[in-house]
């Protein structure tokens, strides 16, 4: 018997797992958030992932994404998650978009495909347009607010309109509210963020400070959350 999932069909049943192994996610981003998101679907059995990221692995990224190492600097972010994520689960059926969701490549994808996406890009005009694909196509969604200038990892899921504090939600819902789209379901933080020492930026970078357990934390509830949704957890 393969024994890579067996502690887990033990706590959801084979039903439950066999749902997962027939879902179809795509995760968007792989950086902080989205890297440890899409590992934790994979270790999940999540059989159908899409990884998209059309950036490329940096040392400022050591000290937070799972796809940084000094071995895949100057990499693609989403190559590597998908070669990382086969090392964990080779029969997993595991597709990369080596390129960024934006207005130039956003009718490339078929959102009917999918059976859940996870936004975890940073860009508030590509989230809203990944938002308003998904949408359109019924298809579930979940959206990760600000992880940067934050040290704590106490991440919340709500309705983006009840979230609070947080800078990037605010400005989402505005953004969502123009775009006619309500309901979407959010992982964000109350703590009110810190204003890093910018001595470290290089001339007109956007510059956020991290730590690495804030947006791993957030990676991880917002797979959690994917899951339960895919199984009907409260049916467990």
């Amino acid at each position: 018997m393969n024994q890579t999932f067996v502690r887990e069909i033990s706590l959801i049943g084979e039903e439950n797992f066999q749902k997962l192994q027939n879902a179809r996610v795509a995760v968007f981003g792989i950086g902080g958030v989205g890297s440890y998101a899409a590992e934790a679907l994979v270790r999940a059995g999540v059989g159908h992932l899409l990884f998209v990221d059309g950036d490329a692995v940096a040392e400022s990224n050591l000290n937070r994404q799972l796809v940084a190492l000094r071995s895949t600097l100057g990499q693609n972010k989403a190559a590597v998650m998908r070669e990382r994520a086969l090392d964990i689960s080779p029969e997993t059926d595991i597709q990369t978009f080596e390129g960024f969701f934006d207005e130039s490549t956003a009718d490339m994808f078929d959102f009917s495909r999918f059976s859940y996406v996870a936004d975890c890009i940073d860009s508030v005009k590509s989230k809203v347009l990944l938002l308003s694909r998904a949408r359109a196509a019924g298809v579930p969604v979940i959206s990760c607010m600000g992880a940067g200038n934050k040290l704590h990892a106490g991440f919340k899921v709500a309705d983006i309109e009840k979230t609070r504090e947080c800078p990037l939600a605010k400005i989402m819902r505005r953004e969502l509210k123009k775009a006619g789209i309500t309901g979407v379901k959010a992982v964000y933080s109350e703590e009110k963020p810190y204003v890093p020492d910018r001595s470290g930026a290089a001339e007109g970078e956007r510059f956020i400070g991290s730590v690495s357990f804030v947006p791993s934390s957030a990676g991880l509830l917002l797979a959690g959350e994917i899951v339960r949704d895919i199984i009907g957890a409260e049916n467990v």
